[in-house]
């Protein structure tokens, strides 16, 4: 049996490669998982209570785009959230987690070719691992454009080739950043549209951290774009309650754009998606519409950052982030700090190379590791000073 050639040069993906490499070996003490990025914050209290009224619903099969009741609330939301205008009825669609969102939206809108040429998908590098499948699913070409210190852990599109950037047809960000926590400033964001603008491509944003924060609220790609009046198809924005609400299991996002890009975004659900059962679109909606646990989950988050300011006083670039729920912390090697952390004490963290690519034999994760912040607060702290005392002790 063959498989498409498109597809063999493929990682393997992150957790299963990081099992490979620890499960071999005993751990060093009480197992402390800071790997994978499940909020195990309190969900809203009204789930239970909400999905119980609305069992009825899976006996029926549920609204392709999202229920009137869910699409208002998201509109909502994002006027309260960002002062963005989105109309309901042709701008939204709510998504099965984002993930399906951002493959799918790429699937729905890359062009088999641009000016003649093969596309070009642009990710930044490290980068969540759907960005570069999404390209090579569709036989674009993936540019992958290091995300590092020196530029502020945002990908400096501008910098690429016009031969590039002419065969650009979609460039991914992710504000706040998936694994350095960076926060793209509303300049980034517009200076990426002009960009996309000027060399006709879409600017795909992941913004499923965007309620984790300890300063000023990041700001959305489609507030940027209606600001500065871009075209509205030019913007594609990803969201989800996983993080927001401590709901990854609703699996319950939403993606939006100009009414064109969602027409065929929409068309592509249709005919192979899969929608949100009715049951979860009616939780969904209420959890939209309520910001209270947001904010208690937003404090409990700022508290888990000040404990890992204080545990790492005093080095250097392992300082927590702006926003999201990791810490990015340079280390010689992150696979075998990964390893030493595991055999040494129980504490189980990922290499940053399995969440980046090997460009001109540069891997801009190789020296990393990323940290979840997602226990309660004591089981963090504990695990953040073993962590400290085996690495950097």
């Amino acid at each position: 049996m063959t498989f498409p050639e498109r597809f063999s040069n493929l990682p393997e993906y992150a957790f299963p490669r990081l099992r490979t490499l620890l499960d071999a070996h005993a751990p060093g003490g009480e197992v402390m998982h800071m790997t994978i990025g499940e909020p195990r914050h309190a969900m809203p209290p009204f789930v239970g209570e909400v999905l119980a009224e609305n069992l009825a619903g899976f006996a029926k099969y549920p609204n392709n785009n999202g229920t009137d009741e869910l699409l208002g609330a998201i509109a909502g939301w994002l006027k309260r959230r960002f002062g963005a205008t989105v109309d309901p009825a042709t701008d939204i669609m709510a998504l099965n987690g984002t993930r399906e969102g951002l493959m799918n939206a790429c699937l729905a809108l890359c062009p088999e070719t641009k000016r003649g040429k093969q596309p070009v998908v642009l990710t930044p590098n490290p980068f969540y691992q759907v960005y570069a499948v999404s390209a090579v699913t569709i036989g674009a070409e993936p540019v992958f454009v290091p995300a590092t210190r020196d530029n502020g852990f945002l990908p400096d599109y501008s910098s690429l080739s016009p031969e590039i950037l002419e065969r650009t047809a979609i460039a991914y960000v992710c504000s706040p950043s998936n694994p350095q926590g960076a926060i793209a400033p509303r300049a980034y964001l517009r200076d990426l549209i002009a960009l996309a603008e000027k060399y006709d491509f879409k600017v795909f944003s992941d913004e499923c951290y965007s309620e984790i924060y300890r300063g000023e609220p990041p700001v959305s790609a489609l507030q940027v774009a209606q600001e500065m009046g871009a075209n509205p198809e030019r913007v594609v924005i990803f969201h989800s309650l996983s993080k927001r609400s401590n709901l990854p299991g609703l699996r319950s996002g939403f993606v939006a754009s100009g009414p064109k890009s969602m027409g065929y975004i929409r068309q592509l659900r249709a005919y192979g998606g899969a929608p949100l059962p009715n049951p979860i679109q009616a939780v969904s909606a209420r959890v939209w519409a309520d910001e209270d646990h947001v904010i208690a989950s937003r404090k409990l988050y700022v508290e888990k950052f000040e404990i890992a300011d204080e545990v790492f006083s005093g080095i250097q670039g392992a300082e927590a982030p702006e926003a999201g729920f990791f810490l990015w912390l340079p280390v010689n090697d992150g696979e075998e700090a990964a390893m030493k952390l595991w055999t040494e004490t129980g504490v189980r963290v990922l290499p940053g190379t399995y969440l980046s690519r090997d460009v001109n034999g540069d891997n801009p994760g190789k020296n990393y590791i990323r940290v979840a912040l997602v226990a309660p607060k004591e089981e963090t702290q504990r695990g953040l000073i073993r962590l400290r005392d085996c690495l950097y002790g």
